[in-house]
């Protein structure tokens, strides 16, 4: 079932009426409510997997008693062992068999060797890189006794398969959701008002522009060898925001769901378009990925508390497995690879956290030092988002290699506008739309959160029938998040 769907548009306001006036003031019955609406929710995609997901939750259940009653720090360190070999065992064999598999091949195929190796059509479950990572954050906060585990299973459920961050994240720690999820909630009409506003923003994103983007940047990558040089930046600048809004979209709509049933999950992005660094963009891209690898990988690895060679040593480590936690292609490990060497010059001079505050915090204009440096990373994120879209990495490099070339000054090429929902200018209209309302509202937790709080009623509710109208004008079909992929 997709955000974007008519089948959520009726599934939510059902199970929305059901929580908050069949089941209102018990909690136990809304967390109920809560988990049998999330495994619904999961089976409309492929009722076959949910077991998998009942299994790990039950795993995690399990082996988080099993490490708090050990008395020994070995029996303890064995049960953490056991559920972290188990869930990767789960997610490398369904996410990584045919990689690892035609990877072998390859090495062996460069001694002479010719290997016959077994490979598979496996479906990847939808949403297993998420809930995985969710039940690892679990039991290994019982290790460190940051947390202890918990008796009710219902409520450990809810918190591993809540449906608004079930299939995309963003990726939770019980630390933040379970005390929610245990505590009485109750009905605020202000909340709902504004989790309904992010949901709005984030349909727009989806559904405007990334779903519009997608259509040109998908004409020019699948037949990149046919194009100039100009058409292919173009492209690239295209799926730039395709990404961007898709992800971050579904993103706002499940926050934005979330805030309906009362519990507020962690922002996953926070305008990464305007960072003046890479340091920057990686604090405000994906935001519960990128604080999962620092505290469950870097940290514990020895962060930045060692020499230099360990600092660096760490840094290429979380950026390399974040590249290949976003899918099975050398391609994801060089976009992480690459991010890394970006990172690295502010690693080494101690400037990574230079820039904490927001960009012109306070002011309508950046200063020129502050915009020369959003252009310089967007343009550093435009190239390393060529490798994370191609098919391979000769592909990748032919790409760029086409754009660094003579034709990158050549008239773009007419037949990829064809694909296009609408005519490419009202496109880049609507994505210039989207960074002004963005650069306004970039102080807030989303662009919309106040923008027109000071208008009067009628211009108010003008803007959003504006946004809710060009939402249903470009619905013309459903087209799944990338990130059901990862």
């Amino acid at each position: 079932m997709l955000f974007n769907s008519i089948e959520f548009a009726i599934f939510l306001p059902i199970v929305f009426v059901l929580y908050w006036f069949v089941a209102n003031r018990n909690l136990k019955i809304q967390n109920a409510l809560l988990l049998f609406s999330s495994y619904f929710f999961y089976a409309c995609w492929d009722y076959r997997f949910l077991f998998l997901l009942m299994f790990s939750t039950f795993l995690d259940y399990f082996t988080g008693f099993r490490i708090h009653d050990s008395k020994s720090k070995k029996g303890k360190l064995t049960w953490l062992y056991i559920s972290i070999v188990i869930n990767l065992g789960f997610l490398c064999f369904f996410k990584y068999y045919n990689f690892f598999a035609d990877s072998f091949v390859t090495f062996m195929s460069h001694f002479g060797l010719r290997m016959n190796v077994w490979s598979m059509k496996v479906i990847l479950p939808v949403g297993i890189s998420f809930y995985t990572f969710h039940g690892l954050s679990y039991v290994i906060d019982i290790y460190y006794e940051r947390i202890k585990p918990e008796k009710d299973i219902v409520d450990y459920s809810v918190f591993v398969s809540f449906f608004p961050l079930l299939v995309a994240g963003p990726i939770e720690r019980a630390t933040h959701l379970l005390p929610q999820i245990k505590k009485e909630r109750t009905f605020s009409y202000a909340n709902a008002v504004d989790g309904m506003k992010q949901i709005l923003w984030g349909l727009f994103k989806k559904v405007v522009i990334a779903d519009s983007c997608a259509d040109f940047a998908n004409a020019i990558f699948n037949h990149s060898y046919d194009y100039h040089g100009s058409t292919l930046l173009i492209g690239a600048l295209f799926f730039t925001f395709q990404i961007y809004c898709d992800f971050s979209g579904y993103s706002d709509i499940a926050l934005g769901t979330a805030q309906l049933f009362g519990i507020k999950l962690l922002r996953n992005f926070a305008f990464p378009y305007f960072s003046r660094d890479i340091a920057e963009f990686w604090r405000r891209w994906h935001i519960s990925l990128s604080s999962w690898f620092r505290d469950y990988v870097y940290i514990p690895l020895g962060g930045s508390k060692g020499g230099t060679w360990m600092k660096v040593r760490n840094t290429f480590i979380i950026f390399i497995l974040s590249g290949f936690w976003h899918g099975a292609n050398w391609t994801f490990i060089f976009w992480g690879f690459l991010n890394a060497v970006y990172f690295l010059p502010l690693l080494l001079a101690k400037k990574n956290r230079t820039n904490l505050e927001i960009v012109a915090q306070g002011k309508m204009f950046p200063t020129l030092k502050e915009f020369f440096g959003m252009i310089s990373t967007f343009s550093l994120t435009v190239l390393a988002w060529i490798f994370f879209r191609a098919n391979s990495m000769k592909h990748a490099f032919d790409y760029l290699g086409t754009i660094f070339s003579k034709s990158l000054f050549e008239i773009p090429n007419k037949k990829p506008f064809l694909a296009f929902k609408i005519h490419p200018g009202v496109g880049m209209g609507l994505i210039l739309f989207l960074m002004i309302v963005e650069w306004i509202g970039r102080e807030n937790q989303y662009a919309i959160a106040t923008i027109g709080s000071k208008w009067n009623r009628f211009l108010r509710w003008s803007f959003y029938y504006l946004l809710l109208f060009l939402v249903i004008l470009f619905l013309s079909h459903e087209q799944q998040f990338i990130y059901f992929q990862f």
